[in-house]
């Protein structure tokens, strides 16, 4: 048995603050092209004020999720990198460092594991509209 490694880079264009966009079936698309059973499908989105997680993905989770990224680190208060830079998004990246760039998610019999109301998300933390990228690496036996 051999180990086969597929890579695969998706765009997704976000909104403006908190955009939480539901990715599973663009991973779902990678990992069906890898032709891969049984590994792992690891997930980075490029960039210092996005991050991916999994959620369900229904409007009062979202909302929850939004609300709580924002008691974390809330756009209101003083950051020092925007006395370096006076973008107005230090907040963006301190949320995207709480919840970070990247997942692993396992693949099991070509699907991946998620549980019935799991879906994976990337989120826009910035104070602009983003294309984002997310770099995709599937391992495991096809």
């Amino acid at each position: 048995m051999s180990i086969t490694i597929f890579t695969d880079r998706i765009s997704i264009t976000t909104k403006t603050g908190l955009d939480i966009v539901n990715i599973t079936f663009r991973l779902t698309d990678s990992l069906k092209q890898s032709k891969i059973i049984n590994g792992s499908l690891n997930a980075t989105v490029i960039g210092s004020t996005s991050s991916v997680t999994t959620i369900e993905f229904e409007p009062g989770v979202v909302n929850d999720l939004k609300k709580a990224i924002t008691r974390f680190a809330p756009p209101d208060i003083e950051y020092d990198h925007e006395k370096a830079w006076y973008d107005g998004n230090g907040h963006s990246h301190v949320q995207a460092a709480l919840l970070g760039p990247s997942i692993a998610l396992p693949v099991r019999d070509g699907r991946l594991t998620l549980g019935t109301w799991q879906q994976a998300v990337i989120i826009n933390h910035d104070n602009r509209a983003r294309e984002r990228v997310v770099d995709i690496t599937i391992i495991g036996t096809a």
